[in-house]
């Protein structure tokens, strides 16, 4: 169980905590990437029951995107892509640990690729890539801005084929390559920040389970069910948090 410590104080043991470590492995989700803009897709706005009949998560699942392609295009340009965000200060710090030998893996839930504008080499994308899209026929490889800027439902130019994202839906499965690869990085870290995310989604959120080291830090603006292992709790905006380092 985590002392209680002021503000002030938390940041001061988290510099104090990463300075002292040599195998840091970081673990992200939506927060890390809604300080350089990108909203968190469950965080519906304003026009959102406006705009679209169904709720994200079933717009975003493998069945409704067999079902109405369409449909899901609309949604997924609308919501999905954000292709003018850039990486903000928790992005470059991680960065920079990782060029000082410090870190050894990001393992992000999101799908924006900021880490790799960063800098950032070693990168384990759970829930995959918008960066990334594919024929699901002749597995052409599309960049973000042809599905950005195709109308209705991409096709693919050498095959006709549909064009997908090469991200993972809701019913579909976590790349085993990937999973196997985080899953290493967490077994052998010294220490684990866990930033940005509310380890609510699974499987990803249960790879921290494999964590045996020393040191367990989170931040997150709301408190997570993981607090109470954790060596040092900080809540606030990540990026504010790692602009002490």
């Amino acid at each position: 169980m985590p002392k209680s410590m002021s503000y002030r104080e938390s940041l001061a043991e988290f510099q104090k905590l990463v300075a002292a470590s040599d195998n840091i492995v970081f673990f992200g989700g939506a927060g890390v990437s809604t300080e350089s803009g990108i909203p968190d897709f469950r965080s519906v706005d304003g026009l959102y029951n406006q705009e679209y009949d169904y709720p994200p998560e079933t717009i975003l699942s493998h069945s409704f995107y067999r079902r109405n392609p369409k449909e899901f295009y609309r949604f997924y340009r609308n919501k999905m892509l954000f292709l003018d965000a850039a990486p903000n200060v928790a992005h470059k710090k991680l960065a920079e640990l990782e060029q000082q030998g410090k870190l050894k893996a990001v393992i992000t839930q999101n799908i924006d690729g900021l880490h790799q504008a960063a800098g950032s080499k070693t990168v384990l994308e759970l829930h995959g890539s918008v960066l990334r899209n594919y024929c699901e026929h002749c597995h052409a490889f599309y960049d973000v801005h042809y599905i950005k800027d195709c109308i209705g439902v991409p096709k693919c130019e050498k095959c006709c084929g549909p064009v997908k994202p090469d991200v993972v839906l809701y019913e579909e499965g976590l790349d085993q390559k990937t999973l196997n690869a985080a899953v290493s990085f967490i077994a052998h870290a010294d220490m684990l920040i866990i930033g940005g995310t509310s380890l609510a989604v699974y499987p990803a959120a249960g790879l921290i389970d494999y964590f045996s080291g020393d040191k367990l830090v989170v931040i997150n603006k709301s408190p997570t069910p993981r607090d109470s292992f954790a060596d040092l709790v900080i809540q606030g905006p990540i990026g504010e948090v790692f602009s002490v380092l």
